[in-house]
């Protein structure tokens, strides 16, 4: 069984540390198993691609790499907010704010 993260795909997120603490930025992937997540635009790396049919060149690409879970923190109306999770009424496991008790979707 995976273990349930407090960030997902989508959602905007803020550095808390690390070499871009302070930024913000959405999240574009996950890595469950090794509780890492990919944040457009932040922490960009270089990689050297080889040459192919299509690139027939090889070129060295800027992509995203990836920030431990643990130095982010999920931003709620513009406020970098702890999660917590909960049942509702029906049963489901919902997160909310901590900071200001609302549900996120």
């Amino acid at each position: 069984m995976q273990k349930k993260l407090h960030v997902k795909v989508g959602d905007k997120v803020k550095v808390i540390s690390g070499e871009a603490k302070g930024q913000e930025g959405a999240v574009i992937g996950v890595d469950r198993d090794k509780l890492r997540a990919t944040v457009e635009g932040l922490n960009m790396i270089k990689k050297h691609v080889k040459p192919s049919a299509n690139n027939p060149q090889g070129s060295i690409e800027e992509r995203e790499g990836s920030i431990h879970i643990s130095n982010l923190m999920l931003v709620v109306n513009g406020e970098a907010t702890k999660t917590g999770k909960k049942v509702d009424d029906k049963g489901n496991l919902i997160r909310y704010s901590k900071k200001s008790g609302e549900v996120i979707k």
